[in-house]
């Protein structure tokens, strides 16, 4: 039987690339791979793929899984990320589009793209190794057990590569968004796997949060999708909304509106349940402040510049889709903390 497949370790966002000096032990750094967290299971005989948010990623990446029996070395459950690269020899890049396109039900579909979009996996954990269960082994550990077994291995599997040079991070942190990658990762070399713990740290190119879809108003023109509005859990389990997200296209304002009609909430009579929105003291008088209820499926991730108490204090702008995304892990933990500052040091 292939190994259990725990909750991924988590990161907290921090603004900059931390010093060897923040945790005892030092730190790892790693290039940040833009694709869908990926814990692979092999034993031999089956493989298992699984998402961050405990879906099954397996039928989707048929040529992934082909690889993993074809070309690992021995069973073992492996902490990566899987990506699609795109673009001609010496000028490719992370494809976050194609990677998004693969996760579709009809297997003809994922057949078809499998050999158009192939993907490949990045490595960067290794929980177990045969019989040997590597989860409370500090990252030191892990992380030489991971070279020795992988470090050989062929593509599409590849081991990401690690410095201990926080200057070198730091200019990865640059130059490698050039290839698609969005940021860098933090690992304390001393410390034992944390399943759904945020004991790494990432440093992202900008601020970023995966927030769930909850529901839409119409736009002014009564046609299509003027805003979405989006919501985070907190820790009692209750979604708040936290924004919208706006500035569609009109060709886009009405796509969504056929997008999102199979979440929209409906009454007894099949009529969309609605609900009435706060109003701004800046908005009209008069203005439309309804929308429609969206079942908490769906989840986006969209650039924000910072939180006023429990929300963002502007239009947050959407970034991407992320269905590898469980709705109900996008919490406010995941967003970076700003500490207090006195305004009186500011006015000094």
């Amino acid at each position: 039987m292939p190994h259990e497949i725990p909750a991924p370790m988590l990161a907290k966002s921090v603004p900059e690339v931390p010093a060897q000096t923040t945790v005892a032990g030092g730190l790892s750094y790693e290039p940040k791979w833009d694709g869908f967290r990926a814990l692979v299971s092999w034993d031999g005989e089956t493989v298992e793929i699984g998402s961050r948010g405990a879906k099954p990623l397996t039928r989707y990446f048929p040529e992934l899984v082909e690889a993993f029996a074809r070309i690992l070395p021995e069973p073992c459950l492996l902490d990566g990320e899987v990506v699609v690269p795109k673009g001609e020899p010496g000028r490719q890049r992370l494809d976050w589009e194609s990677l998004s396109q693969r996760i579709h039900p009809a297997a003809s579909r994922v057949a078809m793209l499998a050999e158009q979009t192939p993907a490949m996996f990045i490595a960067f954990d290794l929980l177990a190794r045969g019989d040997r269960d590597l989860i409370d082994e500090p990252f030191s550990v892990r992380r030489a057990e991971l070279v020795d077994l992988l470090g050989k291995v062929p593509h599409p599997v590849h081991v990401t590569r690690t410095t201990d040079d926080a200057d070198l991070a730091r200019h990865w942190l640059s130059e490698f968004e050039g290839a698609g990658l969005d940021g860098v990762v933090a690992k304390p070399l001393a410390q034992p796997y944390a399943p759904n713990k945020r004991t790494m740290f990432k440093i992202k190119h900008a601020r970023t949060a995966d927030v769930v879809a909850l529901g839409y108003r119409i736009h002014k023109s009564g046609q299509g999708v003027g805003s979405l509005l989006v919501g985070l859990y907190n820790d009692d389990g209750t979604l708040y909304p936290v924004g919208g997200v706006a500035a569609w296209s009109d060709k886009r304002r009405l796509e969504l509106i056929d997008e999102l009609a199979p979440l929209v909430e409906r009454d007894a009579d099949g009529n969309p349940v609605k609900g009435e929105g706060e109003k701004s003291r800046f908005s009209a008088a008069g203005r439309d402040s309804s929308f429609v209820h969206l079942r908490p499926e769906r989840v986006l991730e969209v650039r924000y510049d910072q939180l006023e108490g429990w929300r963002f204090r502007h239009t947050v702008q959407f970034e991407r889709w992320r269905p590898d995304r469980d709705p109900r892990s996008c919490t406010y933990e995941q967003l970076e903390t700003v500490s207090a500052y006195d305004l009186g040091d500011v006015l000094d």
